[in-house]
């Protein structure tokens, strides 16, 4: 009788160090996770990184190169930005979606619209070659779930500067003006220096339609020009 052979032990397949695509750029990319169901009551705080290579944001021309690739979206079915602001190297959305399916083609239309924006502002300011991917390959995003979320979001999102050192920031400064708060009706006041801006530098947001970015966020109180986030915030 024969003696039994031991098993073969086979060492491919299943998860691998260093699987999968490599990460472009010097930074890895948000991990590449399943995500809850999303429902149209709940808005979404989406922030999107730029590769190093695009240089720094917070320019009137990229301002105005991303004002045009949010018009480009304005009118998709089930989808909508509601505010929008930028850092140096990243942008900060504020979105309603029917769905998953809507709020990933809706930031893919915007993230192509706006990357052959802000190349285009960029050839023009530096007359040198820019082409090509302008974002990481995902995305970082929080359901907003809850009214004090909405608020906290709304504050992080429009009061974003006011964490920056400089006379910018200053209590006498306007609104910022590369965030869309210049029209928005969450102010508990109107800063004293605030000034008509001209039509170019306004970005025509979608108006709010869920509940949460309508009215449940005003439980929590109105946001404060000079609010500055990660600050203790009114509680109701």
């Amino acid at each position: 009788m024969g003696r039994q052979q031991p098993p073969v032990v086979r060492t491919w397949g299943g998860k691998r160090a260093g699987a999968g695509r490599p990460p472009r750029g010097p930074r890895p990319s948000e991990p590449h996770k399943a995500r809850p169901a999303l429902s149209q009551d709940h808005p979404v705080h989406v922030t999107l990184r730029v590769l190093e290579r695009v240089g720094r944001l917070r320019r009137l021309d990229v301002w105005r190169a991303l004002r045009r690739a949010v018009i480009r979206v304005l009118e998709r079915d089930g989808f909508r930005i509601v505010h929008l602001s930028i850092e140096d190297r990243q942008v900060h959305l504020i979105c309603e979606a029917d769905d998953e399916r809507a709020l990933a083609s809706g930031l893919q239309a915007f993230q192509i619209s706006a990357a052959k924006q802000i190349n285009a502002a960029v050839r023009a300011r530096t007359g040198r070659p820019a082409r090509g991917q302008v974002f990481a390959d995902r995305y970082q995003r929080e359901t907003l779930t809850t009214p004090l979320q909405c608020r906290d979001a709304l504050a992080y999102v429009l009061n974003h500067w006011r964490t920056r050192r400089g006379a910018a920031t200053r209590r006498g400064a306007a609104l910022d003006r590369f965030a869309t708060g210049w029209r928005w009706d969450g102010w508990s006041e109107l800063p004293p220096s605030i000034r008509d801006v001209p039509e170019t530098d306004l970005v025509p947001v979608a108006l709010p339609t869920c509940w949460l970015l309508t009215t449940g966020w005003r439980r929590h109180g109105l946001v404060s020009p000079w609010e500055r986030p990660g600050a203790p915030a009114p509680r109701r």
